[in-house]
């Protein structure tokens, strides 16, 4: 799934704080990635970025 975001997180902290939610919403997408896996990698991918990916396995 592609989600379109008017606005993404702006800090760190806000970054940290969504990239919990994305965990707890869509597991599989952090877990199974072949991207970093620590909640600061993926709060440093959606910093700032308009569109999040998920996908389930």
């Amino acid at each position: 799934m592609r989600l379109s975001v008017a606005t993404g997180p702006t800090t760190a902290g806000e970054a940290l704080r969504v990239a919990a939610e994305h965990f707890a919403f869509c597991p599989d997408d952090v877990r199974q990635s072949r991207r970093p896996q620590t909640p600061a990698a993926c709060a440093e991918r959606i910093l700032g970025a308009g569109r999040w990916d998920f996908w389930w396995n």
